[in-house]
């Protein structure tokens, strides 16, 4: 994987977490150096261990579907790619069509609605797209270290820049931001199978 490729696919990974921290960053009146560093940390640390986990599993299986790897790859990311780009256009449990910057999470300053377990579940569950994808590239000839400290590094930021800019923002632009990611994953999928199928030799 070039190493453009690798920035594509670091920062379409850490979109998630983007729309996510900019949910919280709209619901917290007020959030500080210290949520938000402390927000960017958590998303950032969950989304590098998920890839290195689906990686595991990935190559735990791989000497026995080797011969069709690059489609298991193709496929794992043109699904979740469909399916961020489909959530890009979804709206929230609180959301509604008519109000675009309304993000989905009730609004509040209380601190029990942001504790660190709400925080690391939160984390957890927009890592999981990373996990598969760590499936994925545990059939390609990646270096999955490298790769999961760049999807990390990418999400620390998103997270931080979406924590920021929550409030002026709004849920808007992390949805579009979904849709980025979604089509960015999906170009990648295409891309394995067409390097791997010689269709451009």
């Amino acid at each position: 994987m070039s190493i453009f490729a690798l920035i594509l696919l670091a920062f379409s990974m850490s979109m998630d977490a983007f729309a996510a921290a900019i949910c919280k960053g709209a619901a917290i009146k007020h959030a500080s150096v210290k949520d938000i560093i402390r927000t960017a940390l958590i998303f950032g640390i969950v989304e590098t261990i998920t890839p290195l986990i689906g990686w595991l599993l990935g190559h735990s299986t791989q000497a026995f579907i080797a011969e069709y790897d690059h489609w298991i790859a193709f496929v794992l990311l043109c699904i979740l790619g469909i399916r961020m780009v489909r959530e890009s256009f979804a709206t929230g449990e609180h959301g509604s069509p008519s109000n675009p910057n309304d993000c989905g999470c009730p609004p509040t300053t209380a601190p029990s609605k942001h504790g660190l377990g709400i925080l690391l579940l939160t984390a957890i569950a927009t890592s999981i797209d990373s996990m598969v994808v760590g499936v994925g590239l545990a059939f390609l000839d990646v270096n999955i270290w490298r790769t999961a400290l760049a999807i990390g590094l990418a999400t620390t930021i998103m997270a931080a820049v979406g924590m920021s800019l929550g409030k002026i923002l709004g849920a808007k632009v992390g949805k579009r931001a979904e849709l980025f990611g979604g089509l960015v994953l999906m170009g990648i999928g295409v891309s394995i199978l067409v390097e791997h199928l010689g269709w451009l030799n």
